[in-house]
């Protein structure tokens, strides 16, 4: 099992976006702050749904809900991962 590529979890967060969607294509939003992209912790909880289908593992809350950025989420989600491929 691997985790997420920076593009397959941005491709995840405009998705979980829904009509509206704060994120432009190209743009750069690693480092930017959910709440400065429109996204609130209901979003994240659609975003973490999302990474969770599409890892195919049950992934605790806190890894995505407490993290503050798109980069912070992809750091978490993949400790996350490869603390579950350690543990098998």
């Amino acid at each position: 099992m691997t985790g997420l590529t920076l593009d397959e979890l941005l491709t995840i967060i405009k998705q979980a976006g829904g009509a509206w969607n704060p994120v432009d294509a190209g743009t750069d939003i690693a480092d930017v702050p959910y709440t400065e992209l429109g996204y609130d912790s209901l979003a994240l909880l659609e975003v973490l749904t999302r990474i969770e289908r599409r890892l195919q593992v049950k992934i605790s809350e806190e890894t995505v809900i407490d993290t503050a950025t798109p980069g912070e989420t992809l750091a978490s989600v993949n400790a996350f991962v490869a603390n579950l491929v350690g543990a098998s």
